[in-house]
């Protein structure tokens, strides 16, 4: 039977790398589950870490119980482990050789698995596929079958330095990664708009407009004759432009040209529109807008995470707490 090789983080930074070196074991503690030997099944595991940290969310609890009982129960003798320290920038490699064992006394190293080291192989002798993989947050996961074989065989010497990604291919392959985690944070951004509800999307479009230095005035709840905010530049309306902002927030209900033309039918020569809808817009409502007598910008749900984006620094506090986001530095 073919046997897995599996990644457990030394604690942040390392910080427990040579622990793990010099003992022979890798462990993921968790002393307040105390010995989770007794522990058989994933529902067993939920409800002790459940019992132990009563305030974890539901979704903390799946991902703490999955990972325990992974390494109780999952974990294999013969499979093989690996650690890694980032100030070395070196994975230890091994080969599991017992069972969980329970130590009470050691509560960082309370639950662990004793473990013949192998070797090493630096970080750098990786391709860039295999560096991203290693690279999740997890404590503990399954490496995927192309990354052991790597790993393997950088270990054994079977595969030639020769193989090493050179600095034009490792670049190409970086962006690559890097485009696919922006697309990723573009989708879990929209995610995060369309939970919002209808007065708090009202809220996170004014505060867009008041980072584009435009004033705002939201209309009150109720009939709003076609417009749920008037932006411009003294925040009456009185000087130009002065923008009619109408927000929709329907979820997988586009808007047609019926609901464009009847927005335009309020506005005054000299208004600029912006309509704003999460459910997006049909193609006879995007050429409405076209030939409207006035100019009119449609804003989707994409548009207006590009918005957001690019002007994310410039939005007050309240609206960065409708979204808040977290800059990410990437090599470039």
């Amino acid at each position: 039977m073919d046997k897995s090789m599996w990644m457990v983080r030394a604690d942040e930074g390392g910080r427990l790398f040579d622990d793990f070196k010099k003992g022979g074991f890798v462990a993921i503690g968790w002393a307040a589950l105390g010995d989770m030997t007794r522990l058989k099944s994933r529902d067993d595991f939920s409800r002790a870490v459940a019992q132990a940290w009563p305030d974890l969310k539901k979704m903390q609890i799946v991902n703490s119980a999955g990972q325990t009982f992974r390494f109780v129960r999952e974990i294999k003798r013969g499979d093989d482990v690996l650690t890694y320290d980032p100030s070395e920038r070196i994975y230890l490699v091994g080969t599991i050789v017992s069972d969980c064992i329970y130590d009470g006394s050691r509560p960082e190293f309370a639950n662990l698995r004793k473990v013949a080291w192998r070797g090493n192989v630096p970080r750098d002798q990786l391709s860039v596929s295999a560096r991203n993989s290693l690279g999740a947050i997890s404590t503990l996961f399954l490496l995927s079958p192309e990354v052991a074989a790597e790993i393997e065989q950088r270990l054994s010497g079977s595969q030639s330095t020769a193989d090493t990604p050179k600095p034009d291919d490792e670049q190409t392959q970086v962006e690559a990664i890097f485009k696919e985690s922006q697309a990723k944070a573009f989708e879990f951004i929209k995610d995060k708009i369309n939970r919002l509800d209808w007065e708090e999307m009202q809220e996170l479009v004014a505060g867009l407009l008041r980072a584009m230095s435009y004033k705002t005035r939201i209309s009150p709840s109720g009939s709003d004759r076609g417009k749920d905010i008037v932006a411009s530049p003294d925040g009456f309306g009185f000087e130009s432009p002065r923008i009619v902002v109408e927000v929709k927030h329907r979820t997988g209900s586009a808007m047609g040209s019926a609901e464009v033309r009847a927005f335009l039918g309020g506005r005054h020569k000299d208004d600029k529109g912006l309509y704003v809808s999460t459910g997006g817009f049909s193609k006879e409502a995007r050429y409405e807008a076209d030939r409207a007598s006035i100019p009119v910008t449609l804003m989707d749900l994409n548009d207006l995470v590009r918005a957001i984006v690019d002007h994310y620094e410039k939005l007050d506090l309240d609206t960065q707490r409708l979204i808040p986001l977290r800059r990410v530095y990437w090599p470039g």
